[in-house]
């Protein structure tokens, strides 16, 4: 990665990610999605659906997987977050039922005062990008999560799919 994902991940306290970083999201839960319909393209409609998930953590918290799924959009999601022991950055991976292809490059970054912030370099639609995911509000019981495109290098974002989560009664 070109320093995007690594300079703006290590900002703030500057603590490494450690085991049990994503254990708040451990369990079951609903939640409430949003998605810009057309992303970079100076669109403001969107669309909600419901969604559920299910998380566990794995390697004593220095791995975590969660399931989505999405029965309105016709889909199910998996993301893999693997803690690299040696930089103290996560790299989150996520892979779409419709295609059966994990994304690379993988999102990394670390939680800083709470917030995690996740960046990764790529494609979208043939134009070069800065891609953000941030969780942020996290509770016992809820949390959010975004995303974001950045077409300048970060200097201005783009939210373009926003997670609202509730923890479900178990």
């Amino acid at each position: 990665m070109n320093g995007i994902g690594a300079g703006k991940a290590s900002t703030g306290d500057g603590r490494p990610g450690r085991p049990g970083d994503f254990d708040f999201f451990v369990g079951s839960w609903d939640s409430k999605q949003r998605r810009l319909r057309k992303p970079l393209a100076g669109c403001e409609e969107w669309y909600e659906f419901a969604a559920t998930t299910r998380c566990w953590s794995l390697f004593d918290g220095a791995a975590n997987v969660d399931e989505l799924t999405v029965p309105d959009q016709g889909f199910s999601g998996l993301t893999v977050r693997l803690l690299d022991r040696a930089t103290g950055d996560w790299s989150l991976y996520w892979v779409n039922s419709r295609t059966g292809v994990l994304g690379l490059p993988p999102v990394t970054g670390r939680f800083v005062d709470g917030v995690g912030r996740f960046y990764c370099e790529e494609d979208y639609e043939g134009q070069p990008i800065i891609c953000q995911y941030t969780w942020s509000e996290i509770t016992d019981s809820s949390a959010r999560w975004d995303q974001a495109f950045s077409l300048d290098g970060g200097q201005t974002w783009e939210t373009n799919w926003i997670a609202e989560f509730t923890r479900r009664d178990e």
